[in-house]
């Protein structure tokens, strides 16, 4: 099952070479766990990988052995000199400029530039000073470091990183924005090879199509990692998968592999069922005539039963997850009227008199660039909602003045809001049991019922005990989906739910939205979730103005085409 690049693809070091990373032989366990067991594969210039495989699978260590951050534990990992790899520190560069840590994306020429600093530097330059001049002047050309500030610059903006920030320090930007420093820093230099680790975290959709759009121009090595499906079809030649303790290298998009490999899978169990049978066959042949005069046959049997040995088959990493979102009692017609709702941060205005009437059963899609006030108006919704508190709006959003400066939001009749935070841990209390704190969402709920629930969204037996303040994003993220299995309102507000998600996760999201009963106001910038779902578009322009379009999204784009 093992699938690595075909034969033909292994050139000689001593002609053109085609694989520019390679994998030989790479084995990874922690304890009992095995990630990968003795893989073999190649990534070949000009083609796109999607690394794919459930949350704990190895993606991120399989990354780690690719870029040189990990040795492997047995075997051995090929990398070209110049390698593009998106940083997750965000804090490694605070010292420095913005413009700065986008060009040293290309270590070459920054050593260069450093080192040429340090000379220009002195009071008097000796003979060897101006030798090294010389070389270090060379090496800047041979890296266009004469363009390299514009050509961060043409970077930075098409991550819409706005000229002003190009000065500022890392240090002085935020965590969003830095992160788009950092996938720009690891494209600058035209790197031959470019790995990139959850690249459309923190993104807009305008800046994932941007990337999008480079990473399909891109011709040398592209090693991704994403939980969106939709990114992963828009870019990918091959997926990796990361599963059954071994790597399978896939032809095709995310979807192209999924069904491939259940092909696969159903066809192997296929084989082995009637190997099976046919085995237990000549058994019963064997049992009846071992003692008998048919020695002969019995012989030849035996060693049909040798040749017939099933193929084993290693168990899957993948989990899927199960959420139904169902209600108590479902709302009133008519579920929420807004009526010239206006905020504004000091001077600058985010939302201008918008007016909207929300019919039950609506799922809404808050769609634009970041920080055009999605989540501004998600919190102005709320302040005024029956069941979420303002002390939770506190504790998400971090701000202490009004929600709503004019207009006014009224809730309908029946109306119980079910809220998902952006920063979502913040509505977990901390330094008490899961379970405890699950229960207190529903005091009449059985203990069985509520590890049912964990259960669902894959949380160990064991785990009810586990203390809330040692959960991951992720854990945190499921949690929070529990409680709202639990609460069962007639409204969910979700503020970017698939972040911290694994595909499989985010794919259980969409199926329960589009079978949810009630209203939905959904923030994401997860393409398949708002064209599989959305019913009705809001899409915020970034001038304080709000779109409405009362259609699905595939009908909105058709009308902006």
């Amino acid at each position: 099952m093992r699938v690595a690049a075909s034969s033909s693809d292994w050139i000689d070091s001593r002609s053109s070479l085609k694989i520019m990373i390679s994998v030989s032989k790479v084995s990874m366990r922690y304890g009992a766990k095995v990630l990968f067991d003795e893989v073999s594969t190649g990534f070949i210039p000009g083609k796109r990988y999607g690394l794919t495989g459930p949350n704990g699978a190895g993606k991120s260590t399989f990354m780690k052995l690719l870029t040189g951050e990990l040795d492997p534990q047995k075997g051995t990992v090929v990398r070209p000199r110049k390698l593009g790899v998106l940083s997750q520190d965000q804090f490694a560069f605070d010292k420095y400029r913005v413009i700065d840590a986008v060009i040293m994306g290309n270590r070459r020429l920054w050593a260069a530039l450093e080192e040429r600093e340090i000379i220009y530097a002195k009071h008097e330059m000796t003979d060897a000073d101006g030798m090294k001049l010389g070389e270090l002047e060379g090496i800047v050309g041979e890296e266009d470091g004469y363009t390299a500030e514009t050509d961060a610059a043409i970077l930075l903006q098409g991550l819409d990183i706005p000229d002003e920030m190009h000065e500022r320090k890392m240090s002085e930007i935020p965590g969003g924005q830095k992160m788009r420093v950092l996938l720009a820093q690891a494209i600058f230099g035209h790197p031959q090879a470019l790995l990139l680790d959850e690249p459309t975290n923190h993104l807009d959709l305008d800046s994932i199509h941007w990337l999008k759009n480079f990473l399909n121009q891109y011709e040398g090595v592209l090693i991704v990692i994403s939980h969106d499906r939709h990114f992963l079809n828009g870019i990918c030649t091959h997926i990796a998968d990361i599963d059954y303790e071994t790597i399978i290298t896939y032809t095709g998009t995310y979807d192209d592999m999924v069904v491939a490999k259940t092909q696969i899978r159903s066809q192997i169990e296929s084989q082995n069922a009637q190997r099976e049978k046919k085995i237990d066959q000549l058994n019963e042949f064997i049992a009846r005539f071992a003692a008998g005069t048919r020695s002969s046959q019995v012989q030849s049997r035996r060693k049909e039963v040798e040749r017939l040995q099933v193929t084993e088959l290693a168990r899957s990493n993948i989990q899927r997850p199960f959420l139904k979102f169902e209600q108590k009692r479902p709302s009133g017609k008519h579920i929420l009227e807004i009526e010239g709702v206006t905020k504004s941060y000091g001077e600058a205005k985010v939302i201008s008199a918008f007016t909207a009437s929300v019919i039950r059963g609506e799922k809404i899609a808050l769609m634009g660039r970041n920080g055009s006030g999605k989540t501004t108006l998600v919190n102005a919704l709320l302040a005024n909602s029956p069941t979420v508190s303002e002390s939770e709006l506190r504790k998400t959003s971090g701000y202490d003045g009004p929600f709503v400066d004019g207009g006014k939001v009224i809730w309908g009749h029946e109306a119980s809001v079910g809220y998902f935070a952006q920063d979502h841990k913040a509505l977990i209390e901390p330094g008490i049991k899961v379970l405890e704190w699950l229960h207190q969402w529903d005091p009449a709920a059985s203990t069985e019922e509520i590890r049912g629930l964990l259960g669902m969204m894959l949380f160990p037996r064991d785990d009810a005990d586990k203390r809330t303040d040692i959960l991951s994003g992720g854990e945190a993220a499921r949690l929070l989906f529990c409680k709202l299995m639990l609460q069962k309102p007639n409204v969910l507000v979700l503020d970017e739910p698939t972040n911290h998600l694994d595909l499989e996760s985010i794919n259980a999201i969409n199926i329960s939205l589009q079978r949810y009963p009630g209203t939905v106001l959904l923030v994401t910038h997860d393409e398949d979730l708002i064209d599989e779902v959305a019913t009705r578009i809001w899409h915020f322009e970034g001038t304080h103005e709000i779109t409405d379009f009362k259609g699905a999204y595939g009908e909105y784009e058709a009308v902006l085409a």
